[in-house]
């Protein structure tokens, strides 16, 4: 990536104190327990929640469908915005399970880093992968926190050996763990020579600190017992050896990841953490949009909508679009262009979030996260400007993995199933097909648990029983190209083809020999397994 690519901007005071992340990682890795430890500490929350709830515990504060509350599980991204420090966090929980990687992928497209959690005993598991290399993709910056090091957990130097080899990323630690599992008491801080021990009594305390003069200081006696103190000596000094020392140049153009150690359930290892990103993240980004890019300095205002919730509220049937602002000083009442509908829409209700909860945004920069609550007017991949007809770039639709056909379970009411699928299909929850021959919808989707998902929210949220069937088909296909070509490939194929949410043309396929005879007959044509959405 160009040196220029994550520039420092000479960037307003308010622009550049924002900090906008995704916190991604493979499922149970601790990823929404460290969202609730962030909050904690960003006074947002009074006491941090527990994803599985027991007695008084309370739920986690990110995770606000019914269905994530009883499996313990995050299955839609939430934005949260609070303050740490002098700086803006706008932090967005991302679904780790990989049946919901869609919302992922597009949740990294409006932030300006991420940061990557992995279990101490796991080490990079299959989902990390998948979400590192869209990372990688955007050279996004990405710090990384090893969690449950007070499990038992493998050697340290095995980890950042396994992220350096599965991820092709240059390690660097940033803090180093003294003992494992029971006897975890804390970690050494690399990058500013203190000592951080763990209260294991107190989930909620931060580390006490213990400034000291290198790993020769004898005040280290007084906290370490001696057969941990001279392991830590050897680690230490064969780390400074074999690792390359943190340079913030290479982490922002992606090809260095500093590594804390921690605790996310007891608090250790998260304020470090937090002032890493306060400290070394990317201010906002400038932001990819046809005919040119978006600066984050610009006066004007301009956003894009990276995702749609529906019914976030159960009481109002709502739609609330997550708008992410590339530039400019919006006010709450302001009139911006919807330049897919080239209409002006009076943004008199803006909110911020944190989680389910949300409060009236009276202002926001570029950087911030707002959600505009509407009536599917915006759709995923819709721009907002002061009135420049540009469009933002890089938001994908992916084409489904598993189709099946739906029906409702009272068939009078197929009309309220077609209207709760519209509104999934603009959510982003779900693809969904017309046929073109015969009656009924196909629904796509990346993983089963989605199907799931879809039942219950309908049923919930429409009072709608639903029933998946089988389908005959096993993919489907973009079909785009010139419009005469496109034409007759519709009319030979009727059987095939099916319309999306959008009305283009899709090309359902039961085997890959569907495919190669389409690429065969109909040379012209291009057959995607994704759709940019842009608008």
């Amino acid at each position: 990536m160009s040196d220029s690519a994550h520039t420092s901007l000479d960037l307003p005071a308010e622009i550049a104190r924002r900090r906008t992340f995704a916190i991604i990682s493979h499922p149970d890795a601790g990823k929404t327990t460290l969202t609730e430890k962030f909050l904690l500490y960003g006074g947002a929350i009074q006491m941090a929640g527990q994803v599985r709830a027991k007695g008084e515990a309370r739920r986690t504060r990110s995770d606000f469908m019914q269905m994530e509350k009883d499996r313990g599980i995050s299955v839609s991204a939430s934005a949260m915005s609070f303050d740490f420090e002098g700086h803006r966090f706008n932090l967005v929980d991302t679904p780790g399970h990989s049946d919901f990687s869609e919302d992922t992928y597009r949740t990294l497209t409006a932030v300006d880093a991420a940061i990557m959690v992995i279990d101490g005993a796991k080490g990079v598991e299959s989902q990390t992968q998948k979400l590192f290399e869209v990372c990688r993709m955007r050279d996004l910056p990405i710090l990384t926190f090893c969690n449950k090091m007070d499990r038992e957990s493998r050697d340290t130097l095995d980890i950042i050996d396994e992220i350096q080899e599965n991820l092709a990323i240059d390690v660097t630690p940033a803090s180093w763990p003294i003992g494992v599992g029971r006897e975890f008491l804390g970690c050494y801080d690399m990058l500013h020579d203190r000592l951080e021990l763990m209260d294991r009594a107190d989930r909620n305390k931060v580390a006490t600190s213990i400034s000291i003069k290198g790993l020769d200081d004898p005040a280290l006696a007084d906290h370490i017992p001696a057969h941990l103190l001279e392991q830590l000596r050897e680690e230490v000094e064969m780390a400074r050896e074999l690792l390359p020392a943190f340079d913030r140049a290479a982490f922002l153009d992606g090809t260095l990841t500093p590594i804390w150690f921690g605790s996310a359930i007891n608090s250790f290892g998260v304020k470090e953490l937090m002032d890493g990103m306060a400290q070394y993240g990317p201010e906002p980004q400038p932001q990819k949009a046809h005919p040119r890019a978006i600066a984050p300095d610009e006066n004007k205002v301009m956003g894009f909508v990276f995702k749609v919730q529906a019914n976030m509220d159960p009481k109002h049937r709502d739609r609330v679009a997550f708008v992410r602002l590339a530039s400019g000083h919006f006010k709450r009442g302001m009139k911006l262009t919807h330049v897919r509908a080239k209409k002006p829409m009076a943004i008199s209700n803006p909110v911020l979030f944190l989680a389910s909860d949300r409060e009236l945004a009276e202002e926001a920069w570029a950087g911030d996260i707002i959600g505009i609550p509407n009536h599917g007017q915006l759709r995923i991949g819709d721009t907002l400007t002061e009135g420049e007809d540009i469009r933002v770039t890089g938001i994908p639709s992916f084409a489904p993995e598993l189709l099946q056909g739906v029906r409702a379970g009272d068939p009078m009411k197929s009309k309220h199933l077609e209207k709760a699928l519209m509104q999934f299909a603009e959510e982003g929850a779900a693809k969904v097909f017309k046929p073109a021959i015969g009656s009924g919808f196909i629904v796509g989707v990346v993983g089963a648990l989605q199907f799931e998902v879809l039942a219950s929210r309908i049923e919930l949220e429409y009072g709608l029983p639903v029933r998946f069937d089988p389908s005959q088909f096993t993919s489907a296909r973009w079909v785009t190209g010139p419009q005469a070509e496109l034409d007759k490939c519709i009319s030979t194929n009727k059987q095939h083809i099916s319309y999306d949410h959008d009305g283009d043309p899709v090309f359902l396929t039961r085997l890959q020999w569907d495919i190669d005879r389409i690429e065969r007959d109909f040379p012209a044509l291009t057959l995607a397994a994704t759709k940019e959405m842009m608008r």
